[in-house]
């Protein structure tokens, strides 16, 4: 299998931006990733992985940039995706959580999620799944002992992964609109001995097992728009005592993201910005 990398190069604040578009828009990236150049902090490029060759300029205007970004499109083999998806990514430590590939190890100490870096979203070279897990780690440190979590939006499995090691009685649901996302969770669960967690496709709540649920934590890593649209189930799904771990929106975004679940009764805990990405920590206002 021969997978094609789009690069877009140029001036780093728009990036953030045409990322998410193309999140949001029906591109069929298996990935999307921004990175900022070490040596010029105003100046980056926003990396898009496709199974075929895709059409640069129309992939230029569904992210909303102009000329000042150069693209480049070439194929990549799969043998040098993995060289490249590994070379020269350390662990990502997140409090007590250390997310790291098979080419490297956890720092002792630490509870370690064997997470591959590919095309999966969720392999936590990214804010929004390092800000989950350090936002976890600190209601853990807080005495924080959920018996029951939701992982909605799942990704690559990471974060419910991280639950069962930190919680193991725990019941941990998790799921994905993206059969292949699920499927990929499956096989990081088990790689890390925890394939007793329930994985199953759905879109939002729509699925039978979510039926007049609760949960004591919720974990809903995906984008500013769906956060928004699903705020009603969201917060449908919690009980007086329950945490909902929110990101995958911009800082940018959080204050309407925020909106959204103040005008249901919640109060925002937390609001940690990483990398121009932000995460919530919401619950119930008493």
């Amino acid at each position: 299998m021969t997978l094609w990398k789009l690069v877009f190069t140029g001036p780093m604040a728009p990036l953030y931006g045409a990322a998410e578009r193309l999140g949001n828009a029906s591109d069929d990236a298996l990935s999307v990733t921004v990175f900022e150049d070490d040596a010029d902090e105003t100046r980056g490029w926003l990396e898009a992985l496709y199974e075929r060759e895709p059409d640069a300029e129309a992939v230029r205007e569904a992210a909303g940039l102009d000329n000042d970004h150069e693209a480049n499109c070439e194929p990549l083999p799969e043998e040098d995706w993995v060289t490249l998806s590994q070379k020269g990514l350390p662990p990502v430590i997140a409090g007590r959580f250390a997310l790291h590939g098979s080419h490297d190890e956890a720092p002792e100490g630490k509870i370690a999620l064997l997470i591959e870096a590919g095309p999966a979203f969720g392999t936590g070279h990214h804010g929004t799944t390092r800000g989950c897990l350090e936002a976890f780690d600190q209601l853990l440190e807080s005495g924080f002992e959920p018996e029951s979590v939701l992982d909605l939006g799942t990704g690559t499995g990471a974060l419910a992964i991280a639950a069962r090691k930190a919680l193991p009685m725990a019941d941990i649901l998790a799921t994905d609109i993206d059969p292949d996302a699920v499927a990929e969770s499956e096989k990081n669960a088990a790689k890390n001995g925890a394939d007793d967690i329930d994985f199953f496709v759905a879109d939002g709540f729509e699925h039978i097992k979510l039926t007049a649920r609760t949960f004591d934590l919720v974990f809903a890593n995906i984008l500013a728009r769906p956060l928004i649209d699903l705020a009603p189930r969201i917060v449908q799904a919690m009980d007086e005592n329950s945490v909902a771990i929110l990101s995958g929106l911009m800082e940018h975004q959080a204050d309407s993201v925020t909106a959204a679940y103040l005008g249901l009764g919640m109060i925002v805990e937390r609001r940690d910005p990483i990398d121009d990405w932000s995460t919530l920590v919401v619950r119930r206002a008493h």
